[in-house]
């Protein structure tokens, strides 16, 4: 079956190198464009212009810079010639999770270049609000920038069929608040439509398109042909449908809009930090989502919008210069196909003597240790790292994480390597193969029954393979054999690599065994190459020892990361650190989520407490966090005043403003259970989505029924109506608290070192004040 030629080997396994680089070469960003490029192409000079003028320092909803980001935005817009607004409103958003309602006085910027012959809308949309410890020049600043370019390019341009909406939303990063009410009440939020969005989850790498809305076939259709970079993966958006984490553009999904999602995820040491700073931008990066977010724009502005949605989901991957796709109907297919393949392989190559029935049952069993093991080995050597190096749990990547990738991956290989050293004269190399396409065909079969989008990444390799193996054993000729191979396992690189590739920055380290995972899978459909590479006859020490060489790799480069990715001023550490002060008591505690807490934050907590039933505001998720005593401040707490309070049978109406008492970014409320269960809840005017009851935020014992935090709240407070069917007691205790950026100037709090910085938290560096009233 298989061939001992060395240097056509040799060849053959440079053939592999060039078609391994290719792939990894078109799941790269491209080179940026000047500010001096043509009028009619994206430049990320122009873009990085904008960033560097609004992402300067945080915005987060309801702050002064927020409004100066606003102001800025409009202005741009408004000079490109495009009818813009600013829609100013409240925004409500019910979370999925059921752990609260949330509402933010929101601030969308709403520009529109309007088509000829309309078919429906193109919607562009980003959004300019930042968390409240970072510029944001990433996270959104790069998708904002973008947006304000691609506006630019097209109001220079022809005008197009279909009404192009450039929508800038507020408070995406707290509740989806912006898109919730421009979605509810602005008249632009009609369909048939699609919907761009632009996203970021990190400072570099190539804007991956993640996420789809069903029937996608037609829409990866137009982004195959117009992205002028189409870098994604059915697999991709298969899993991302099913995490429990939303966009912008999840809202416009359940309201039956076709969308595509695109981000930028690698470099995820700056997500939600300070250090997201305008220099921390890739200029390949941004050039990578305006290239395509033009060119999407440009191609849908002139299709018909109306069948958008009207087809099935398409299965699709990148390879060099191309988007491969496919449609939904031909994933069973395939992966029947390529068990069958694999099945006829094995099945011939015991009728020509070269394998046993015995051996080849022996071989799938053999085959399925690596693909247990290399996960498992991944998040050891991931777990000695974090042990070595505690300031890593607190970012969701180190600032140089190559190495450690590069790491896992040398891992990989002495695992694989190891595992056909051992078992290759035992077992036999035709069995060891045929198993390892086994694991890949019925892999591919178990993805067709449950995520159909990702079979391709196992079923297509596994069918290139055994066809390979197959003409192989028809033609057993040297070189018919080896072109066959090789070909075999080009497929196999060009389907898995760029999913390896992907995988570390979406995933993480932390995870990094789903990396090792598709590796391994790789690796497998390889292994009959690496088969020609040893010369017949060679002992097992000629196969031990790359596998030795691996591991000892492995080592080094873990090493290596370990010297060169060191904590400094420009590269600090994570730190989460709350100051809750509750006004009944008097009393102040610090407050953190790290659950190991490091030297900085070590000084202010000693030991852990629940957290859950006075400042729920600080927990998600956790009941405890790391607490310690703090001195109290003179801070002023939230001011709640009954306005009306009427009876009517069991049901009891109030009528209440709840008030902050200082400059706040958040306020929120929660009805303890003893005061009955809400039926009915009117916030700033808006009704909450809910059908008569809202669960908020749970501790064990179920405290708290009914929750509501406000973002950006106005000074003069927020009027609440509340319809409450009677409980227990005969009041109703309502914990009101708010919440405040900055810690400087608190008693006892010395400001962080230079090497210690912030963890990307929505509640990092909160002072929180809480009092309860009972009503």
């Amino acid at each position: 079956m298989l061939i001992s030629r060395p240097v056509a080997a040799a060849g053959a396994l440079l053939a592999l190198g060039v078609v391994a680089a290719l792939s990894v070469a078109d799941v790269s960003p491209p080179d940026p464009r000047p500010a001096s490029a043509a009028a009619d192409e994206f430049s990320a000079g122009r873009a990085q212009a904008h960033i560097e003028r609004f992402a300067t320092r945080p915005h987060p909803t309801g702050s002064t810079a927020s409004v100066e980001v606003v102001a800025y935005l409009e202005q741009t817009l408004r000079g490109l010639g495009l009818t813009t607004e600013v829609q100013e409103t409240v925004g409500v958003h019910d979370a999925h999770e059921g752990s609260k309602a949330a509402l933010a006085k929101v601030r969308n910027v709403v520009a529109t270049l309007p088509g000829t012959a309309s078919t429906g809308r193109v919607f562009l949309v980003a959004h300019h609000d930042s968390v409240q410890v970072t510029p944001g020049a990433n996270d959104d600043g790069a998708g904002v920038a973008a947006i304000l370019e691609v506006a630019r390019a097209l109001a220079r341009g022809p005008r197009p069929r279909n009404d192009v909406v450039f929508l800038l939303t507020d408070a995406a990063e707290v509740c989806m608040c912006g898109a919730a009410a421009f979605l509810g009440s602005h008249p632009l939020a009609k369909g048939p439509g699609v919907v761009l969005n632009l996203e970021s989850r990190g400072s570099s790498g190539p804007a991956v398109l993640f996420e789809t809305s069903e029937r996608n076939a037609a829409l990866v259709d137009v982004f195959a042909e117009a992205a002028p970079h189409p870098v994604g993966m059915s697999f991709s958006a298969e899993v991302y449908r099913r995490l429990p984490n939303d966009t912008d553009l999840t809202l416009f999904l359940e309201r039956g809009f076709a969308g595509l999602n695109a981000a930028h995820i690698d470099g995820g040491s700056a997500y939600h930090r300070p250090v997201d700073v305008p220099a921390a931008v890739d200029q390949a990066s941004l050039q990578h989502h305006g290239d395509n977010a033009l060119g999407l724009a440009r191609a849908f502005a002139g299709k018909d919008l109306a069948t958008m949605d009207a087809s099935g989901d398409a299965t699709y991957f990148p390879v060099p210069g191309a988007l491969v796709r496919y449609p939904g109907w031909l994933v069973w297919p395939l992966a029947v196909l390529a068990a069958a393949a694999v099945a006829a392989l094995g099945w011939f190559a015991r009728r020509q003597g070269v394998v046993s029935g015995r051996r080849l049952a022996a071989g799938f069993g053999a085959a399925a240790l690596p693909i247990l093991v290399a996960p498992v080995a991944a998040q050891l050597l991931w777990a000695v790292v974090a042990a070595i190096r505690p300031g890593y749990s607190q970012l969701l990547e180190p600032y140089r994480p190559l190495w450690y990738r590069l790491a896992i991956l040398a891992l990989t290989a002495a695992v694989l390597l190891g595992w056909y050293a051992w078992l290759r004269r035992r077992v036999g190399a035709q069995a060891l193969a045929v198993g390892g396409l086994g694991w890949l065909a019925l892999l591919g079969l178990l993805l067709a029954a449950g995520v159909p989008g990702g079979s391709y990444v196992a079923a297509l390799p596994a069918l290139a393979v055994a066809l390979a193996g197959l003409v192989a054993l028809a033609y057993p000729r040297p070189a018919v054999q080896l072109a066959a191979l090789t070909a075999g396992a080009a497929v196999a690189i060009l389907v898995l690599l760029p999913t390896v590739v992907t995988m570390f920055p979406a995933m993480s380290l932390a995870k990094g065994g789903a990396a090792a995972l598709f590796a391994m899978l790789l690796g497998l459909a390889v292994l009959p190459v690496v088969e020609v590479a040893l010369p017949r006859g060679s002992g097992r020490w000629l196969a031990a020892a790359p596998a030795g060489g691996a591991a000892l790799l492995a080592a080094v480069l873990a090493a290596t990361g370990l010297v060169v990715d060191r904590f400094d001023a420009a590269h600090p550490t994570g730190t989460n650190l709350m100051y809750a002060l509750d006004a009944d008591t008097g009393q102040a505690r610090w407050a953190s989520r790290e659950t190991k807490p490091g030297p900085w934050t070590d000084r202010y907590v000693n030991g852990t407490a629940r957290m859950d039933q006075d400042f729920p505001l600080l927990v998600h998720g956790e009941a405890e966090l790391s607490t310690g005593p703090a001195q109290a401040s003179p801070l002023p707490a939230p001011k709640l005043t009954v306005l009306a309070d009427q009876r009517s049978g069991d049901l009891r109406t109030l009528r209440m403003r709840i008030q902050p008492q200082r400059p706040v970014r958040l306020l929120a409320f929660y009805v303890d259970r003893a005061g009955g269960t809400v039926q009915l809840a009117v916030v700033a005017g808006q009704q909450l989505p809910a059908n008569g009851h809202v669960t908020g935020h749970h501790s064990d014992d179920g405290r708290w029924t009914f929750s509501v935090q406000f973002f950006g709240p106005p000074a003069e407070g927020v009027e609440v109506e509340l319809v409450l069917r009677a409980g227990s007691g005969g009041s109703v205790p309502i914990r009101v608290i708010d919440g405040s950026d900055g810690l400087d100037g608190l008693p006892g709090f010395v400001p962080r070192p230079a090497g210690v910085g912030i963890t990307g938290s929505h509640v990092s560096d909160l002072v929180a004040v809480a009092r309860t009233y009972p009503v």
